[in-house]
């Protein structure tokens, strides 16, 4: 089934956090049906960053195409701001494309942009954010490759405003819409009265962040067709770090965190390596067969 097969259905699209091949893996064999890969957590894995525009678009492209080389559940791909003008979408979105993406995110705030729960954004006047959209659409090879728009601009404008925001990248034909950091449940209320009988609107739970978290059955009855948790993933990870870390330097072993962790054989069965291997023998033994003639 593709993503946009998907969203056809009432029932909403729950799309964890990822940041790599093995997050992403894990989260396929939980039984997700989408993944959602964000920029603020290649940030935080790969850089030790904050989410206030250090990626690169080849960085996020690299990593979204190690990960569809690991898993078919089709992946949401956050592209910031496009990472410069309409020319610069364009190429972006045709690099995302090609890197497996089954959506592709942009924003309208301006560069560089902060992750949506950190103050101090700015945005973009909504012309310049149409004309990237259209670039975005019109740079696509399939029309099974989706174009989300978020805007930031509540922070900035005001809820009408970026309600407007939104109205005008519907407008402009895109697939999906998230108006993010929405603060109550009014003005998530206000955002599905809106839009959400016309396009499917996306939900980002973060802790800690602006906006009420809610279960996906909960704001699936508010209107949200997606829900994402983008972050969570590496929160946990880094919580957990943090008490492993902390563990093996008190008792200089990893005895006392055992029930706590995966053993050698634990990992490899995740991963996947006793079928690797026996895919390897498999070749090893059709290696002596008959050769291609010239």
């Amino acid at each position: 089934m593709t993503l946009q097969e998907r969203l056809a259905q009432p029932r909403a699209l729950l799309a964890p956090g990822i940041y790599d091949a093995l997050s992403a893996l894990m989260a396929e064999q939980a039984g997700f049906e989408a993944l959602y890969l964000s920029g603020a957590s290649i940030a935080y894995t790969r850089l030790g960053r904050s989410d206030v525009g250090l990626t690169t678009a080849t960085e996020v492209a690299e990593t979204l195409a190690r990960i569809t080389e690991r898993v078919s559940t089709p992946v949401i791909v956050d592209a910031d701001t496009g990472f410069g003008n309409a020319l610069n979408v364009q190429r972006t979105v045709r690099a995302f494309e090609r890197a497996g993406a089954a959506m592709v995110q942009l924003e309208d705030q301006t560069f560089p942009k902060r992750c949506g729960h950190l103050q101090g954004k700015t945005v973009e006047p909504v012309q310049a954010m149409c004309g990237k959209l259209r670039a975005a659409l019109d740079a696509r090879h399939s029309s099974h490759t989706l174009v989300l728009a978020r805007t930031d601009a509540l922070a900035v404008e005001g809820l009408d405003a970026a309600l407007d925001r939104a109205e005008a990248y519907l407008a402009c034909g895109v697939d999906a819409l998230f108006v993010e950091a929405l603060r109550t449940p009014q003005q998530m209320q206000a955002a599905c009265a809106r839009f959400a009988h016309r396009i499917p609107l996306l939900a980002n739970m973060v802790e800690g962040g602006h906006t009420p978290v809610s279960s996906a059955a909960v704001l699936g009855d508010l209107g949200f067709r997606i829900v994402i948790f983008p972050g969570g993933t590496a929160r946990a990870v880094a919580h957990t770090l943090g008490g492993y870390y902390a563990s093996l330097k008190a008792h200089g072993t990893t005895e006392p965190w055992r029930q706590q962790m995966l053993d050698f054989d634990g990992l490899n069965g995740v991963i996947g390596t006793p079928e690797l291997l026996a895919l390897g023998q498999r070749y090893d033994e059709g290696s002596s067969g008959t050769k291609g003639g010239g």
